[in-house]
């Protein structure tokens, strides 16, 4: 059961909408509360995987099948111009821990490592589960805190990009 990541397009909206909902469901529903999958949420993915920002967009895949996706880009924090940013990164929790989250950064740190020379991500603080997958792919704390706290920053150090 190999991992294929590619390129995102719109058509893929309809099966990453589901990852996002059922990936935030499972880890951080308890802190930000639950979210819903409906027709605007597939929408708003469809128009994200179509921008034409410098926001790139991949889905991982095994055997044919959606499990995961990830965007990286330009840091759209107005404080920190000219960083990289992990916009997203999704794995439906049937594929947790299986070397999806992994591709997907994989190929993420790789863009971003050719464009920039560091860069950010927020999540949910406390949440251990993705603090660790963070940490173990390079991730260190960044040090900033939005939404009152709930979420963090977090810094990689890309090299020459």
């Amino acid at each position: 059961m190999d991992i294929a990541v590619r390129d995102a397009t719109t058509a893929d909206a309809p099966a990453v909408a589901p990852i996002y909902v059922d990936s935030w469901n499972a880890g951080f529903s308890d802190v930000l509360g639950r979210r819903q999958l409906d027709a605007a949420l597939v929408r708003r993915w469809g128009d994200d995987l179509a921008s034409a920002g410098t926001t790139r967009w991949w889905v991982a895949e095994r055997d044919g099948l959606a499990v995961g996706f990830a965007g990286a880009g330009a840091s759209r924090d107005p404080v920190r111009p000219g960083l990289g940013e992990l916009d997203t990164i999704a794995v439906d929790p049937a594929h947790w821990r299986r070397g999806v989250g992994g591709a997907l950064m994989a190929v993420a740190l790789a863009d971003l490592a050719q464009r920039f020379s560091e860069a950010i991500l927020w999540t949910v603080a406390g949440n251990e589960r993705a603090l660790g997958f963070y940490r173990a792919t390079g991730w260190v704390a960044g040090g900033g805190t939005r939404a009152g706290g709930r979420e963090v920053s977090l810094r990689h150090g890309l090299g020459a990009g």
